[in-house]
Parts: C-alpha cells; sequence; structure tokens
C-alpha cells in the first residue's frame, strides 16, 4: 500500500538518524577522552581531527583526495557547499579553519570548533579587522594549514560565487614562503541534493543529511598552488584562485 510504504520510508530514515547520531556520540566521548590524556602528557592531539574525519563517515561522506594537499605553509582557498565540507576538510589535511564569529556560539558545534583551533573572525567588525588577521598570521606561522572559504558562505555547486577579497588581507602581503593552494569540491551526483543553499536552518540541513540513505563521495580536488607574492594584492590573488577552481570544473562553473 502507497501510504504504508511512505510511514515505513519514515520510521527507516528516523531509524537511521538516531543510529548515526548514537554513533557520533560514541566516538566523540572516545575521542574527548582520548584527547584528554593525551594533553596530560603534553603531546600534540591527533583527536580533534580524527574526531571530524569520523564525523564526516558517520554522516555518510567518503572522502576522494584528488592531488596533493600541502601539509604546512599553505592557505587552502576553496568553494563552499555544506557544513559537510569542514569536517572532511579537516580530516583529509588536519587544517583549521576561518569561520564567522556567531559560528562560536552554537551549542557543541562552537567547542568543536574551538578544539579544532578555528579562527573566529567579524566580518563586519572593520574596528578589529587588524586583530583577525594578526590572529590568522599567528596560525599560519605554527606551521599549520588554514582554510578560508573566500564565497562568504555556500553555493549550490553549479555556479561559483564571486570570491570575497577582504579575509585575504593576511596574503597582502603574503608571508614568506606561504603558499596559495585552490580546492575545488563536490559531492558528485549527490551535490544538487546536499548543497546548503537558500533558507533551509542549518539543523534542518544536518538532520536531512543524517536521515539520507547511502553514502556519497566528497571529491577534494588540490589544484596546483600558486605564490600569492606574485600576484598584485588580495584581489588579484582571489582571482586566480577563482580561475582555477573554475577551470578545474567539468564543464567551467559559472
Amino acid at each position: 500500500m502507497p501510504g504504508r510504504a511512505r510511514h515505513d520510508g519514515v520510521a527507516v530514515a528516523q531509524l537511521r538518524l538516531i543510529f548515526r547520531l548514537a554513533a557520533l556520540l560514541t566516538t566523540l566521548a572516545a575521542c574527548l577522552l582520548l584527547h584528554g590524556l593525551t594533553r596530560l602528557i603534553r603531546a600534540p592531539s591527533p583527536w580533534p581531527r580524527r574526531f571530524l574525519a569520523s564525523f564526516g563517515r558517520i554522516s555518510g561522506a567518503h572522502a576522494h583526495v584528488i592531488g596533493t594537499p600541502l601539509a604546512s605553509n599553505v592557505v587552502f582557498l576553496s568553494n563552499h557547499l555544506s557544513w559537510i565540507d569542514i569536517p572532511v576538510l579537516a580530516g583529509a589535511t588536519g587544517t583549521a579553519f576561518v569561520a564567522k564569529a556567531e559560528l562560536a556560539a552554537v551549542p557543541l558545534i562552537g567547542w568543536l570548533c574551538t578544539l579544532n583551533q578555528t579562527l573566529f573572525v567579524r566580518r563586519t567588525d572593520r574596528m578589529h579587522v587588524a586583530d583577525q588577521v594578526a590572529a590568522i598570521a599567528r596560525a599560519l606561522a605554527g606551521g599549520r594549514p588554514v582554510t578560508m572559504f573566500p564565497e562568504g558562505t555556500t553555493g549550490d555547486g553549479r555556479t561559483l560565487l564571486p570570491f570575497k577579497a577582504a579575509l585575504l588581507a593576511v596574503l597582502d602581503p603574503p608571508p614568506p614562503g606561504l603558499l596559495v593552494q585552490p580546492v575545488r569540491l563536490d559531492y558528485g551526483a549527490a551535490t544538487a541534493e546536499l548543497a546548503w543553499v537558500g533558507d533551509e536552518p542549518g539543523q534542518s540541513h544536518a538532520l536531512r543529511v543524517f536521515r539520507r540513505r547511502g553514502a556519497f563521495p566528497v571529491n577534494l580536488h588540490f589544484l596546483d598552488a600558486f605564490d600569492p607574492a606574485a600576484f598584485p594584492g588580495r584581489k588579484a590573488i582571489a582571482a586566480e584562485a577563482r580561475r582555477r577552481i573554475d577551470a578545474a570544473s567539468p564543464a567551467g562553473i559559472v
């Protein structure tokens, strides 16, 4: 009966959600315990990165790395499709992220971002731009990769939005030896379904992903890095990164 089939579908999706949430909580508890023990002996902790990688897998994401991500002295500039980008990129590269300050106040998510040394910035706070740039510069000086999403929001996977150069002030001028590596993300055939666009609340989007049947690919295309010092300022750097990501798209993103 059609009505019964729809009911069973909803019930199975709800069970899938419960299973994934339980797996996330169990993994989080284990990683927090191991993170705490690692910090007690004052050793670098791999557990935030490992948790984020597990977060992506549990949600259904299977990362496919194409190209070679640089391990240090690099800023990744990537297109942005969903919150899923963050755990998958972090799990694959160990990168920290530049994120809007409002995310720090989100229960649990903000705390997890802090564990991963997320750099929170207020894009409208022009009074403290220099402080924000300095914080990003300190992270880069420590050798850890840093990822920025210069579109400033999530796109639909078909249209590459304009790149905003404001957060690239740390690259103008760039620290000596620093490279920029563009990254193109897509979810294969599931891109249109999973891209977070429109007015859908973040919680609704997350629950929809956790209820979704099956796995989906997250293709991380690490393109050739370039020296930002070869370009005259942050706008030119942003334009070059966007050009390379666009050129690497299957038919070119408009």
